[in-house]
């Protein structure tokens, strides 16, 4: 498939994300049965798994939105940016952040450091995909989905230059 100028395959199979979506969300239902966490979503790319994990969550939730942006292109600047901030209050609150892609890490670091300051009661991290060849900083993600090497990735919610978000399933950019 061509997006933009890149050409891509096929990784992960919609079938495949919707089995591994389903086991995290019955894993939090169960981690946080009667406690009534807070998702927030980190946009754009996690706003398909949040919605498909919350879906999959049996049990009372809220969620949050927050934009970090640290990429341009198929590469990460190296900044991270807050473009739009979460309007809830944090303070002794369970928090299941919804990542859709960790690579080096700088967003999750810069992040969850700035969510210890609000004093939740509990930060867990959950990430679609994970590139462990690629981390560069120290973060425990406490639910994968899928740990996949250090190529460029779209669909599920994942774009190339604005385009992509909306392939059910994930491609990886193609040696051509």
């Amino acid at each position: 498939m061509q997006i933009h100028d890149l050409h891509f395959k096929q990784m992960i199979s919609a079938e495949q994300i919707h089995e591994r979506v389903q086991a995290i969300g019955a894993a939090l239902t169960t981690q946080y049965k009667d406690k009534n966490p807070l998702f927030i979503s980190i946009l754009s790319g996690a706003f398909v798994f949040a919605s498909d994990l919350m879906r999959a969550f049996d049990g009372h939730c809220e969620v949050g939105f927050v934009k970090l942006s640290s990429y341009k292109g198929t590469r990460s600047s190296g900044d991270v940016q807050t473009v739009m901030g979460l309007e809830k209050e944090l303070n002794g609150r369970h928090l299941i952040i919804v990542e859709d892609i960790v690579d080096t890490g700088r967003t999750l670091h810069f992040f969850t450091n700035y969510l210890r300051e609000q004093s939740p009661e509990s930060i867990c991290i959950v990430s679609l995909l994970s590139k462990p060849d690629a981390l560069q900083f120290p973060i425990e993600i406490d639910y994968t989905g899928f740990e996949i090497p250090d190529k460029f990735v779209v669909g599920y919610g994942l774009d190339y230059n604005g385009l992509g978000r909306n392939l059910p399933d994930l491609l990886v950019l193609a040696d051509v």
